[in-house]
């Protein structure tokens, strides 16, 4: 008689609720799963083969896209530590590839599927997560490999397990609690931070809007906040483990908790009471029609010592008619009026905004009023896109502007903002900055000052997570340099030290590692 494992499953549906196993259940329990087994006709043999065994490999992780998608990562990183695995850096010495994908552009999918197949050229194990397989688990190049799904990333550790034993396992629901969709996985998993010192937080997931090129819709859906106080006690977990710097991310941080019955000035209130002095909260980025309402408190809040001045609000298009086809939810004028509030209300803000290039529809003259807006504003930040067509989107479906109009309107436009210097102005100047990272070159360490403009400090290891004083001497397009004040000392706004780089972070008092588990069991079981 056939077992259920020879049943195939396409898809495992993971509806929680808040009366479900915490994390440190799950990570010690395994919750049982049925797998697909995967159609091949290996030998058999009775010994054991070290190899197939979950939780003595070596996993490499490579994440694409934005600061959610990061988060996630470092979440799934933390969860497969604390079970066991080993993470590396080399891919060439993994047993396992996780591949955590970004589907905004066509490039970041090529480069997600390009490195699915070199994974399989070199026999590795591969699991697939992120948007591109949350928004189309049955594209050709990813049958057969197993999936995570954006708000199952709680379940990495059990995914991992089946891939590594030659299953395939599809888990791609979403979490819901008394039929309310939740914001994804909870807060307090273990995770491995990229950099000890900077905490990414993930405040909702989903949007409200729909906008016809946009494909991450397809895969983090509708709004879903996470609670205030489950916010809150995360960040303060995170400055109890020495961060010193945290970024809130999401699809659109301005649209936080519309779904729950609160707004995003009270989330922001409450974080401040949680952030040590000399330490920094950095705000993702928010459309305009969900910031229009809240500018006065907005205002207060970029104005507070402990929050950078930068707000990153991506307008796209200044043609209304191309913003209405984008179905955007607000006009130009919108976008204007958030941008000169701000700047007379918070001196000195950044903005950062987004801009498409060759929309479909788009003509010279819309083409044209972008470029004007640029001349008027001078982005210090500007993130310009080439539009690409997504498979699915309502605008892949639309009259497209041909492809040597696109390069060349990005390229008039790139030209444009590589024709001014937002900040040489700043020579000159005295500023507190706070050091976080290093330079790609590895010549500096990176430092960000109130307005979240990069500041390059020398690199001296007693300036790592602190916040020290500079006289800025040179600007570049890009950054600043700053020597130390000589008459002051760095100031240490960290509450505890920071974990070594590749700690787990979270559940560490817990026994997670599955063999010191199951000899507990045993040993229980045994003395019944």
């Amino acid at each position: 008689m056939p077992s259920a494992c020879d049943s195939p499953i396409e898809d495992i549906e993971d509806m929680v609720s808040f009366n479900d196993p915490t994390p440190h259940e799950r990570q010690s329990s395994r919750k049982s799963i049925i797998p697909r087994s995967r159609k091949n006709k290996e030998l058999l043999t009775d010994e054991p083969n070290v190899n197939l065994i979950p939780g003595t490999q070596k996993i490499w992780m490579k994440t694409w896209g934005c600061s959610h998608n990061n988060s996630d990562g470092e979440y799934m990183a933390g969860q497969l530590a604390s079970s066991g695995y080993k993470m590396t850096d080399d891919p060439t010495e993994a047993d396992l590839w996780l591949l955590n994908s970004c589907t905004v552009k066509n490039p970041a999918e090529d480069h997600f599927r390009n490195s699915i197949k070199k994974a399989q050229e070199q026999q590795k194990k591969v699991v697939v997560a992120g948007c591109v397989p949350q928004a189309q688990p049955r594209m050709d190049y990813l049958k057969g490999l197993s999936i995570i799904g954006v708000q199952q990333i709680d379940r990495v550790v059990e995914v991992v397990d089946e891939a590594v034993k030659g299953h395939s396992v599809r888990l791609l629901g979403q979490k819901k609690d008394g039929g309310r969709r939740l914001g994804g996985a909870r807060l307090d998993l273990p995770k491995i931070r990229k950099n000890p010192l900077i905490e990414i937080i993930s405040i909702n997931t989903g949007c409200l809007n729909a906008c016809t090129y946009c494909k991450t819709k397809h895969a983090r859906g509708d709004l879903a906040s996470y609670p205030i106080e489950e916010l809150a006690e995360r960040a303060r977990q995170s400055f109890q483990e020495g961060v010193c710097e945290i970024w809130l991310t999401s699809e659109d941080t301005g649209a936080y908790g519309r779904d729950i019955g609160t707004d995003l000035p009270t989330l922001l209130w409450r974080l401040v009471e949680e952030i040590p002095e000399g330490a920094m909260l950095r705000l993702g980025m928010t459309n305009p029609p969900y910031i229009l309402e809240h500018l006065e408190e907005m205002a207060k809040i970029l104005n507070h010592p402990r929050v950078y001045a930068f707000l990153h609000v991506p307008v796209q298009s200044a043609s209304d008619s191309v913003l209405m086809d984008m179905k955007r939810e607000y006009c130009i004028d919108d976008f204007r009026r958030v941008v000169d509030f701000l700047k007379e209300r918070v001196p000195g803000v950044t903005i950062a905004t987004d801009i498409i290039c060759g929309f479909p529809g788009e003509t010279e003259e819309d083409f044209q009023a972008t470029v004007d807006l640029v001349k008027c504003y001078r982005f210090p930040s500007l993130f310009i896109n080439q539009f690409y067509p997504r498979p699915g989107t309502p605008a892949a479906k639309m009259e497209q502007v041909p492809a040597h109009v696109k390069k060349q309107r990005t390229k008039e436009l790139s030209q444009l903002f590589h024709s001014y210097n937002p900040y040489d102005h700043k020579v000159g100047e005295r500023q507190n900055v706070l050091v976080t990272e290093e330079s790609f070159d590895a010549q500096y360490y990176v430092a960000h000052n109130k307005f979240y403009e990069q500041v390059l400090v020398p690199k001296r290891s007693e300036f790592k997570g602190k916040m020290i004083e500079v006289d800025i001497y040179e600007a570049g397009k890009h950054f600043l340099k700053g020597r130390p004040a000589e008459d002051s000392k760095p100031f240490t706004p960290s509450i505890a030290a920071p974990l070594e780089k590749g700690a787990v972070s979270g559940l560490m008092q817990v026994i997670s590692h599955r063999h010191t588990h199951l000899k507990v069991c045993i040993w229980v079981h045994l003395n019944i």
